[in-house]
């Protein structure tokens, strides 16, 4: 069925939605990350944009072709089949709640400022399962309440954050910028390359454009519009936020802080800055993780729909949430935030978000190659096979820039899923799924 044009959303909006969905907990806390290697990251951030463009173009694309998107399932099973449609559809699901870990990690580190408690490992961990755990509550009461939610912490999340982005070039510092330019002991091209994973995880949610093509207007103009457009916005915001940052701390205090952002804030007006910022910061990453495990919610749902999960997960509430689902997501959260301590927040983020990158690439190339092969009824064309493998590419790059031991461990969790799907899966599928 398709939204009445009253309430679909135009290419503007639709643009700001797919940007949003990327500036989250990478804003936040992937300065300090990158801070390790210097400001040469700022052509990781170039680079990185232009293969979110690659991939956000193929998603444009089969949004296209198919224009009631709710899975990666829809468009890879009529190219691909069963078993790859399910692993593209997990392997998004897993990606997002282990993405969830991270989102909760950045934001304890924001909000720890605030507490009148040592930053210890213990207590980082006290709160990122509070966190957890407060979200999952707040989704039980509906998707409604979450976006609500969701929608007053951009708007008091980000606006102090703006002043600094604007205001903060007065105390930018061009010679201590210089400095940092590479401190890792590695050579430009291959800091280039390796900060490629982790900067990525900051363009995660590219491909939100294309699922929500059903209530765009004129989606197969607009989709790509706000596609491109968004994943623009939000590698220019990540690209200044990161120079500017790196040109008024020393990179050393950035790697070590577990809230860059109000560190900076501290060294431009004063101490009286810093608990504004991390309240700030704080405030928009747990709307981010609301709202991620909202998606989180419903992906595992419709999975479950599709027979690729428990039938427990596509279990819904009155209200619509995915309460059953949820739980265990919460339950696995839980366990994972315990396995991933570190002794620093940023190295804890960085386990995290690489792992998310190496399961949310092998989702993606699933697009690229359905877009490549074409299915029945859906001829490839010559534009889709160049854009198919030019998602292919950049998932290669990704996929090479990616810790060896991260790789592996994607690729275990990868074929167990599907050993367990093969063995254990449902065959008897509900009526109005498609086989």
């Amino acid at each position: 069925m398709t939204t009445g044009s009253a309430r679909q959303i135009g290419p503007v909006l639709a643009t700001f939605v797919v940007a949003n969905n990327m500036i989250g907990s990478g804003f936040f806390l992937l300065p300090a990350t990158l801070a390790k290697s210097g400001g040469v990251t700022a052509l990781s951030w170039l680079l990185g944009t232009v293969l979110a463009v690659i991939l956000g173009s193929a998603f444009a694309r089969l949004a296209r072709d198919y224009p009631n998107l709710e899975s990666p399932d829809d468009y890879v099973r009529p190219s691909l089949g069963r078993d790859m449609g399910f692993l593209a559809t997990t392997l998004y699901w897993i990606s997002s709640w282990i993405g969830n870990n991270a989102i909760a990690v950045a934001a304890f580190g924001y909000l720890v400022i605030l507490l009148p408690v040592g930053d210890g490992q213990l207590t980082r961990l006290g709160g990122q399962l509070v966190l957890i755990w407060l979200m999952f509550a707040l989704n039980l009461m509906g998707p409604r309440q979450i976006a609500r939610f969701q929608s007053l912490c951009v708007v008091l999340g980000l606006l102090p954050v703006a002043v600094i982005l604007i205001w903060g070039w007065g105390s930018f510092d061009l010679g201590l910028y210089r400095a940092a330019w590479n401190v890792s002991g590695q050579s430009d091209a291959s800091v280039v390359f390796s900060s490629l994973a982790p900067i990525f995880w900051a363009f995660v949610g590219l491909e939100t454009g294309a699922m929500v093509a059903g209530v765009v207007r004129n989606p197969s103009r607009n989709v790509p519009l706000a596609t491109l457009g968004g994943i623009v916005i939000a590698g220019l915001v990540y690209l200044v936020s990161s120079v500017l940052m790196m040109g008024i701390v020393p990179v050393d205090q950035l790697a070590a802080s577990s809230a860059p952002f109000a560190l900076v804030a501290g060294q431009m007006f004063g101490l009286w800055a810093i608990p504004i910022i991390a309240a700030a910061a704080a405030l928009k990453a747990t709307g981010t993780l609301g709202g991620w495990m909202l998606v989180t919610g419903e992906s595992g749902a419709r999975a479950a729909h599709r027979g690729y999960l428990p039938a427990i997960f596509g279990r819904l509430l009155p209200n619509g949430s995915a309460g059953w689902g949820l739980f265990l997501v919460a339950l696995s959260m839980t366990a994972l935030a315990v396995l991933t301590l570190s002794p620093t927040v940023s190295g804890q983020f960085e386990t995290l978000i690489e792992m998310v990158v190496v399961l949310v690439v092998m989702a993606y190339a699933t697009a690229g190659l359905s877009l490549l092969l074409g299915a029945p009824g859906r001829p490839s064309t010559s534009r889709d096979r160049i854009i198919g493998m030019g998602a292919l590419v950049a998932c290669g790059l990704l996929v090479y820039s990616t810790p060896v031991s991260t790789l592996v461990g994607g690729v275990v969790i990868a074929l167990l899923a599907l050993a367990a799907y093969r063995g254990f899966s449902r065959r008897k599928l509900p009526a109005d799924i498609p086989r």
